[in-house]
């Protein structure tokens, strides 16, 4: 291993891609701490430390962008809204046929899609900015604290105020955008994936300190070795596919001859990544989203469903709402990879280039091949995906740990994806220059 790092040191080229890549990740921590404008820092820091745990309806976008949505800070929105643009655009190719198109284009009509992702993220980025500010100006952001300062976050709550906030936060989720692009072109690694990894990476040390002043230190080294199995399990898990071979049968153009190679399609286990947990999730915040704009009166006792969701679909620990956001996630999983993979476009492709499976005859057989195939493993995956986002509601029912588990749901995901894709990306530069690479 240090030897590999050496390596990386001495190789001009991926020491400057590394230091590129750092440089841009630690100014976006710098400015997940600077404040909006007209944001009472101490105020906000009071009401931090008062409520440790986010409101479930803002846990999954506090998490995203590193605590920065409750300091209210420039990159109080993160990743989040180009997030939920990529995910809709995505989604509206099955819907706009001239979406469809686009993506079949090749470069042309990725970058006409990347742009439309673009114009969406602003979009959404007045819409939350927007909505966070008519949160916190409400007082209800840190709706289970009764400190009274966390009814007084902003200095002023004038329309230029206001405008102002919605413009800064807004540009901060342009920027993050920007830089993310930066990284892609000029680092190392996906972007967007590493300033989501780094979001949450910076969250492990106080979710782990909390542990430990919470339970003590047994408790603390007891869940360290468990996280430890976890993530292991999970690179096991990840790491897992189904290869499908294909042969390709030989053809002459000419004086040359092309094909008659042998390769594989790899179907991995979980497919769909930590999207349908995402969704899961997003759909769950729903009814408590609803429930809290329908409180009654002062002195007024509130309706039947409103009283059930708050009992059932509010606490993370609750075994309705576990058992609900399993079964999401296996639905989704299946809904997800049924739209990012499509076995008779990949059937009809190896048809084209004169590819086929051994032992099946190429077109329709083949494609329904790949959907047997494809159903068959989504099921362990989808099966994995939600039993590894429920542990962080395991870990609240039984070591009173708050919903910021370290080792389970989204974040243990996304930080073991990236971590995985980003080191195949040294390792493949390294292999290139040194002919020989990070991992053994």
């Amino acid at each position: 291993m240090f030897s590999a790092i050496g390596r990386i040191i001495r190789t001009p080229d991926l020491r400057r891609k590394i230091g590129f890549t750092l440089g841009i990740i630690a100014l976006y921590r710098l400015g997940s701490f600077i404040p909006g404008p007209f944001v009472d820092f101490s105020n906000v820091q009071t009401c931090l430390a008062a409520n440790q745990n986010a409101s479930g309806l803002y846990e999954l976008v506090n998490l995203f962008s590193g605590g920065a949505l409750l300091q209210l800070s420039i990159f109080a929105l993160g990743i989040m809204p180009y997030i939920t643009a990529s995910i809709i655009i995505q989604l509206l190719r099955v819907v706009i046929p001239h979406f469809e198109a686009l993506h079949k284009e090749g470069q042309a009509g990725q970058s006409k899609l990347t742009q439309y992702t673009r114009y969406l993220t602003i979009a959404l980025g007045i819409l939350q900015s927007t909505t966070l500010i008519t949160v916190a100006r409400s007082g209800a952001l840190f709706s289970g604290s009764s400190a009274p300062e966390c009814s007084q976050l902003l200095t002023n709550d004038a329309w230029y105020a206001i405008l102002l906030m919605v413009i800064t936060m807004t540009a901060g989720t342009g920027l993050i955008m920007w830089m993310a692009e930066l990284i892609t072109e000029r680092g190392i690694g996906n972007g967007m994936s590493l300033l989501i990894f780094t979001s949450i990476a910076a969250r492990f040390p106080d979710s782990m300190m909390a542990i430990w002043n919470a339970k003590g230190a047994n408790t603390f080294f007891i869940v360290l070795a468990v996280g430890l199995v976890i993530v292991g399990l999970i690179v096991f898990v990840e790491q897992s596919q189904r290869r499908i071979p294909v042969q390709y049968a030989k053809r002459i153009v000419g004086r040359r001859t092309y094909g008659g190679n042998n390769t594989y399609i790899p179907i991995k286990v979980n497919m769909a990544g930590v999207v349908p947990v995402i969704f899961a999730s997003s759909l769950l915040y729903l009814p408590a989203l609803i429930a809290q704009f329908n409180q009654p009166a002062a002195g007024k006792a509130p309706a039947d469903w409103v009283v059930w969701i708050q009992n059932y679909l509010t606490r993370g620990d609750h075994p309705i709402y576990m058992a609900l956001f399993f079964f999401l996630i296996v639905g989704f999983t299946y809904f997800y990879v049924a739209i990012t993979f499509n076995p008779e476009e990949v059937a009809d492709n190896m048809k084209n280039y004169g590819g086929f499976i051994p032992g099946i005859r190429a077109g329709r057989p083949t494609a329904e091949y790949l959907d047997y195939v494809l159903t068959r493993i989504t099921m362990p995956g989808s099966i994995y995906l939600g039993l590894v986002a429920l542990i962080p509601l395991i870990a609240l029912a039984l070591v009173g740990a708050n919903s910021q588990f370290p080792f389970g749901g989204t974040s243990i995901l996304i930080v073991i994806g990236v971590g995985l894709e980003t080191v195949k990306q040294i390792d493949s530069q390294l292999q290139q220059r040194h002919y020989e690479g990070l991992l053994r």
